[in-house]
C-alpha cells in the first residue's frame, strides 16, 4: 500500500534513531509481531514485560509507515462524539471506552518520563463550526461532566476574550497533550530490546502456514518465523492481512511550518479541532512549529490523493490564517497520506476463526496513538494470561444497542 507522500518532519527530528537487522534466518519465538510503527512498538514494549519471547518485523524502515505522518495530538474525544457512542453502544460502555482513553494517555505521560518523546500537556479547544453543532456540543459536555472529565463550556464571549476569533461555543478541556510519535515508536522498541524484545526491519512477510497450535509466517528473503502467537499490528496495512467490514480507510492531508517566532494570542498553545466534517486541527511543536491537519476527503487512491496534495497544503494554512491573522507561518513540510477509521467509531481488535493463533489490531481513528495503547495492554493480557475484560469491548463482533 502506498501509505503516504509528500515532506516529512517527523524524521527530521531524529536522524540518529537506532537501525535494526534484516532477518538473515529461520526462527521459532512465542509471539510475533507484524509492524514496527507506533501500534506494532506498544505491543512489543508491553508484551516485553512478560516472559514471553517476542519478535517484530518491519517491511520498511522502523517508523517508516503512517508514524512518519501521524500528527500525535493525545486526547481522549474522538470524531464520534460521546452521544453518538452512547446510541450505538450505550453510556456503560461508553463511558468505560472513554475511561480507558484517560488512562492510555496517563501511561503515555508516564513513558515521557522514561524516553525523550517530547511530550508536552496541553488543553483543548474544540468549537462549533456552526449553529447546530452547538447542541451536539452540549449533548458531549454534559456527558463528559456526568463522568467526571475536567472541562469548562465557553460561550462566544468567552472565546472571543482569550482568542483572536469567535466561535458560537466550545468545550475546553484540561490535560490533554502533544508528543513525538517518531520517538515514541523507536523509544518503545529500544526499551523493548532491553527485555529480549527481538527487532528486525526490512523484512517483509509474503506466505503464511496457520495450524492449530501455531503459525508460521514467511519472508520475502525466504525465511521462517515460527510463533505460537501473532499480532498483526501494521497499521493502515492490517486491512491486507485481513479485510474487516467495519474499518475503511480515507486520504488525509497535513502541513508543518517553519518555526513561529511569537504565539501571540494563542492560548495555552491549546490543540485546536471543530466539529465539522472533515475537520481541521491544530498543535505546536516542541521547536515551535505548527501542525495543520485535515480536510480528508474520500479517495483510495494514491495518485488521486498526491494530485491535491499542494492545493491542500494552501487551504490549510487559509484556515489557519482565519484563525490567527496575526501569526506569521510559513509551510516547511507537507504531506498526504491513507487515514483508517471505522464506521462504529471505536477501535477494533479483530479475533477470526480463519487466523488461528492470530489477534488484528486496528487502531483506527483520530486517536490513533492512545487507542494503540490501550489495545495493546489488553492484547498482552490476552496473550499472556488468557483474556482481559475490556477485550469485548473492542472485539470487531461487539454488540451494538438495540
Amino acid at each position: 500500500m502506498d501509505l503516504i507522500s509528500g515532506k516529512f518532519y517527523w524524521p527530521t527530528t531524529f536522524q540518529d534513531a537506532p537501525t535494526y537487522p534484516v532477518l538473515e534466518e529461520d526462527i521459532d519465538c512465542d509471539v510475533l509481531i507484524i509492524g514496527g510503527g507506533s501500534s506494532g512498538a506498544q505491543c512489543a514494549y508491553y508484551l516485553s514485560e512478560t516472559d514471553l519471547d517476542i519478535v517484530v518485523v518491519d517491511k520498511r524502515r522502523i517508523g517508516a509507515g503512517s508514524t512518519s505522518a501521524n500528527t500525535a495530538l493525545m486526547q481522549y474525544s474522538g470524531e464520534k462524539m460521546f452521544y453518538e457512542l452512547v446510541n450505538a453502544f450505550g453510556e456503560e460502555i461508553t463511558a468505560r471506552h472513554y475511561k480507558l482513553c484517560k488512562e492510555a494517555m496517563k501511561e503515555i505521560e508516564k513513558l515521557s518520563g522514561k524516553i525523550d518523546i517530547e511530550f508536552k500537556l496541553r488543553d483543548t479547544l474544540y468549537y462549533a463550526s456552526y449553529e447546530e453543532d452547538v447542541k451536539k456540543l452540549e449533548k458531549d459536555y454534559s456527558y463528559l461532566k456526568k463522568y467526571g472529565f475536567e472541562l469548562d463550556w465557553l460561550n462566544q464571549e468567552q472565546i472571543g476574550s482569550i482568542y483572536p476569533f469567535e466561535k458560537r461555543a466550545a468545550i475546553y478541556s484540561y490535560n490533554d497533550g502533544e508528543f513525538n510519535p517518531y520517538k515514541l515508536t523507536f523509544g518503545l522498541l529500544e526499551e523493548a530490546k532491553k527485555n529480549g524484545v527481538r527487532v528486525f526491519e526490512h523484512t517483509e512477510i509474503n506466505g503464511k502456514k496457520l495450524e492449530s497450535d501455531n503459525a508460521t509466517f514467511y519472508t520475502k528473503g525466504n525465511h521462517a518465523i515460527k510463533a505460537r502467537q501473532v499480532i498483526v499490528a501494521c497499521g493502515y496495512e492490517t486491512l491486507e492481512f485481513k479485510l474487516e467490514k467495519n474499518a475503511l480507510y480515507t486520504s488525509s492531508y497535513n502541513v508543518v511550518t517553519k518555526p513561529v517566532k511569537d504565539f501571540n494570542g494563542w492560548h495555552n498553545r491549546t490543540l485546536i479541532w471543530e466539529t465539522a466534517r472533515p475537520y481541521v486541527y491544530m498543535r505546536t511543536t516542541a521547536d515551535d512549529r505548527i501542525i495543520i491537519g485535515g480536510l480528508d476527503d474520500n479517495t483510495t487512491y494514491p495518485e488521486d490523493r498526491d494530485s491535491k496534495i499542494l492545493n491542500k497544503k494552501d487551504k490549510l494554512i487559509e484556515e489557519f490564517n482565519e484563525l490567527f491573522p496575526d501569526i506569521q507561518v510559513e509551510p516547511d513540510f507537507y504531506l498526504a497520506g491513507f487515514y483508517g477509521s471505522t464506521h462504529d467509531g471505536l477501535p477494533i481488535i479483530g479475533i477470526y476463526d480463519v487466523f488461528p493463533n492470530c489477534y488484528f489490531l486496528y487502531a483506527y481513528g483520530d486517536n490513533g496513538t492512545v487507542y494503540s495503547q490501550m489495545l495493546s495492554k489488553i492484547l498482552r493480557d490476552v496473550v499472556a494470561k488468557g483474556s482481559n475484560p475490556d477485550l469485548e469491548i473492542y472485539l470487531q463482533n461487539r454488540p451494538l444497542v438495540k
